[in-house]
């Protein structure tokens, strides 16, 4: 007798994003596998993003919560209403073809220590390149500075099948990320502080640190259209990007790794933050000091569950020898 095929709830965050949903969705709904349900966290949005999904898309279930929580709360807090052998994150602005979950369950159906995975994400506006968010697969340099397969910094490579591997990566993006749904609330789902940017790589870290892994799918692809929640300048954008990774080394990079780490960070950090002065983005500049201000104001706060019971780094796959700064500006 044929094994059944495991439930996957496809889960989508939504905030005021009625406009994507309404391009997006049709390709969610068209998928091949044959056990799956579409699920849309609303967090609140003031667009009659929740009306519209009724009247036209009835299939899709709704989950509503209280107040716009961001990525991290909102997740953890709509996904306590759905049960499901898998979930997938989706951004909502993802369009994927009938086809692309397979290949993805199935490497985690044969081995039940990978907790995460991701397909290869591409750019929707220009399909032959990778997208930022995610790529092939992320890795982390010595510093904590995040990139990816097909993606270092701003650079983003074409997809000429050079990453149709398979390989074990340090992080799998949060733009379409498969979850085992038991693993996801063993660890305790994503850190609620960061609102929204990090949160996926700081909850892969502690996956691998707890014993799973995180795969990354060269047998499956996936389009994003990118930059519909904020766009890069965004200072809002800046500040958590900074004060997020800032957080996520705090909280899972070794002692003896930060003594060091740390002072370099901030210096990096500092000229990053002149860098966006010589070009006239003082709100960017001011963003940067705001991170640092609030990170390590965290890191003395009275709150429980600050540090993961298990840290480490250098032991973990994708976790990078050298800098991604050489990766990308050097010769």
């Amino acid at each position: 007798m044929d094994k059944p095929h495991p439930h996957i709830a496809i889960a989508i965050l939504n905030y005021n994003g009625r406009y994507l949903l309404q391009s997006y969705l049709p390709s969610i709904l068209a998928l091949s596998y044959p056990n799956y349900s579409v699920w849309v966290i609303d967090n609140a949005s003031t667009d009659k993003s929740a009306a519209y999904l009724q009247q036209r898309f009835p299939t899709v279930k709704l989950v509503q919560n209280k107040g716009n929580y961001g990525f991290a709360q909102g997740y953890n807090e709509g996904l306590k209403s759905i049960e499901a052998d898998y979930y997938l994150l989706l951004n909502s602005d993802v369009e994927v073809n009938p086809g692309f979950m397979e290949p993805v369950l199935a490497a985690m159906e044969n081995d039940p220590s990978i907790a995460f995975a991701q397909p290869k994400i591409r750019w929707l506006r220009q399909p032959e390149y990778f997208e930022y968010a995610g790529a092939a697969g992320g890795y982390l340099d010595i510093l904590g500075y995040p990139f990816c397969r097909g993606r270092v910094f701003d650079l983003l490579e074409k997809d000429e099948g050079q990453y149709n591997d398979s390989p074990f990566v340090f992080w799998a993006s949060g733009a379409c990320l498969f979850a085992r749904a038991d693993a996801f609330w063993k660890l305790g789902g994503f850190y609620e502080y960061f609102f929204m940017h990090s949160e996926e790589i700081d909850l892969c870290w502690r996956a691998q640190n707890a014993g799973y892994k995180i795969l990354a799918s060269g047998s499956s692809s996936a389009m994003h259209l990118g930059g519909a929640s904020l766009t890069n300048e965004n200072p809002k954008k800046v500040y958590l990007n900074f004060r997020n990774n800032l957080v996520m080394l705090l909280r899972n990079m070794p002692v003896s790794r930060l003594l060091w780490i740390v002072p370099l960070r901030l210096l990096l950090d500092g000229i990053a933050a002149f860098v966006f002065l010589i070009k006239g983005k003082t709100s960017a500049f001011a963003a940067v000091f705001k991170a640092w201000f609030s990170a390590f104001r965290w890191c003395f706060s009275p709150v429980k569950n600050h540090f993961p019971k298990h840290r480490g780094f250098t032991h973990l796959s994708g976790a990078f020898k050298g800098l991604a700064l050489w990766k990308r500006y050097g010769p």
